[in-house]
């Protein structure tokens, strides 16, 4: 049903993300960068008073859930961010209405980015991938709502590049076959440690970056093509051979519907096996019997370039 042209001016239709004066594309949701404050309660006094005030400001995280359709810039930002660049951004969430025109901005400044989300694949999904980037500001500014004409580089937005979870190729060095059989990844979340510093007569935070805190990678694959797995879990975990030469490295590619493009690529590094599953067993049943292979890793690169090839 369409919305009515009195009513759309009232409406939030679209979030898009700003960075560095430069629209960076349309998100599915982005919500966050509020500012709060520890409430101090302090000792008891002559008055049998409990009294109360307040700390320094905080803003929380703000969470932006996105698809393939992002600029350069937004890629690289996410790309340095794993890269130990850390890379500090000034931008803005804008809401806008289904014209497209805007209707607040919650800006925020010295970002840096704290956590990366990218979608867990299954074979049997349907559903659109997203990713969900979290970004840590210093400082937010909410600004009223500023009217006018449409946002600037919205009225031809790029095509997005259709991302489904079931479209993906995992490969690793030595276990090419059992990897073609491999049918779920769960979700991937990346994050980056920050620290605080309470900077002197100000009553803001200073955020520095800390250490990047990699995940376990797990993966679900045919029990009848996974023999090496075994293999490996003998050697590696129960015959103690878990040295680094024994380590693995693999690759996770998202590919479009037609699976001849490559929309992101994950590299993982240094990984070590440590949990092998098999499905439980039940009689009478006809599914296909599957493994959950669970592996520790100390590295992941990402690489965004197909996404603009």
């Amino acid at each position: 049903m369409p919305i009515p042209a009195s009513k759309r001016g009232y409406m939030s239709g679209k979030f898009g993300v700003d960075i560095g004066g430069n629209f960076a594309g349309w998100v599915f949701s982005a919500e966050g960068g509020h500012p709060s404050s520890d409430v101090v309660v302090e000792k008891l006094g002559p008055e049998l008073l409990q009294r109360k005030h307040v700390a320094g400001v905080k803003y929380d995280d703000i969470n932006v859930v996105c698809g393939t359709g992002m600029t350069r810039q937004f890629w690289q930002w996410v790309k340095d961010s794993l890269d130990h660049k850390y890379s500090r951004k000034d931008g803005a969430i804008i809401t806008a209405d289904y014209d497209y025109k805007e209707m607040s901005r919650t800006n925020f400044y010295h970002a840096l980015i704290s956590e990366v989300t990218l979608p867990a694949c299954d074979a049997s999904s349907k559903d659109a991938a997203k990713m969900t980037v979290k970004v840590t500001p210093e400082t937010t500014r909410v600004l009223a709502p500023m009217g006018g004409p449409a946002i600037s580089g919205t009225l031809n937005p790029p095509i997005q590049k259709k991302w489904l979870p079931m479209n993906f190729r995992f490969d690793m060095q030595g276990f090419e076959q059992a990897c073609k059989r491999v049918n779920k990844i769960e979700a991937i979340t990346i994050k980056q440690k920050n620290t605080e510093n309470a900077i002197g007569q100000m009553r803001d935070y200073e955020r520095e970056p800390a250490y990047l805190e990699y995940p376990n990678l797990v993966i679900t694959t045919a029990e009848s093509h996974a023999d090496v797995f075994y293999k490996w879990m003998q050697d590696f975990v129960v015959d103690g051979k878990n040295g680094e030469d024994m380590e693995k490295t693999a690759t996770l590619e998202y590919l479009t519907p037609d699976l001849k493009e490559t929309l992101l690529t994950l590299t993982f590094y240094n990984l070590g096996i440590f949990k092998l599953t098999p499905d439980k067993v039940e009689s009478g049943s006809e599914n296909i019997r599957r493994v959950k292979v669970e592996m520790y890793c100390e590295k992941i690169m990402l690489d965004y370039k197909a996404v603009w090839a």
